[in-house]
């Protein structure tokens, strides 16, 4: 699995810093599981940030008797030994849902109970404390597009299973679509699979159609 499309630097730095709620800190790390790019360059940013510390904060030296007495206390247990049976085990079957995205929704695509949108689409709303912005799960059928649409404000989009076309990008495991308010877009699954995404967004879609937009505060997207 190759992934061409990532996170934004800013929004990567600001997720090292602290300073992403909890909606979109979720899809950023959930992206994180799936791109060993984007995990270095955290990596690398985390590195900085310590060096950087390391120069502005100035104060006293521990001593190699404190080191001593530091170390002394800390209990490391050594690893077991892989028994036969666990040698011998087949390999799992890949998830779907990797961490941290599976602790939210407990459990894998199989576990999880859908419900409609319409026109043979799925959503599951993801509960989290953050108040600014809206997670859900999205599953849509192979083929069928995502009604056109704008936003009010920014929505990430990460593709779990399956993959979506969007003009002339396609988007599949583990890519990002960022958009926002100069976007108009009809997203549409690729044929061959349902595409399952995780979206956060920080407002209300805009979709061009009436009838969407009369249903909408019902579906509440």
């Amino acid at each position: 699995m190759k992934v061409n499309h990532h996170i934004d630097e800013m929004l990567l730095l600001d997720y090292a810093s602290g300073n992403l709620s909890e909606g979109w800190s979720l899809v950023v790390a959930t992206h994180l599981a799936l791109c060993p790019a984007c995990r270095r360059q955290l990596q690398a940013m985390e590195g900085a940030a310590g060096a950087l510390l390391d120069k502005i904060v100035e104060g006293p030296q521990v001593t190699a008797s404190e080191w001593e007495r530091m170390k002394a206390r800390i209990v490391c247990e050594p690893a077991e030994e892989p028994t036969a049976l666990a040698k011998s085990a087949p390999l799992a079957v890949p998830s779907v849902i990797p961490e941290p995205l599976r602790s939210y929704v407990g459990g894998d695509v199989g576990d999880l109970k859908w419900r409609a949108l319409g026109r043979g689409a799925y959503h599951i709303r993801i509960d989290t404390g953050d108040r600014s912005s809206q997670v859900r799960l999205l599953r849509i059928p192979a083929g069928r597009p995502v009604p056109e649409h704008t936003h009010e404000g920014r929505e990430l989009t990460l593709v779990l299973s399956g993959s979506f076309r969007d003009g002339e990008e396609v988007f599949a495991r583990g890519d990002v679509e960022d958009a926002d308010g100069d976007l108009l877009h009809t997203p549409t699954a690729t044929e061959g699979e349902d595409c399952i995404c995780l979206a956060v967004t920080e407002a209300p879609l805009k979709f061009s159609s009436w009838i969407v937009r009369l249903i909408q505060p019902i579906l509440k997207i």
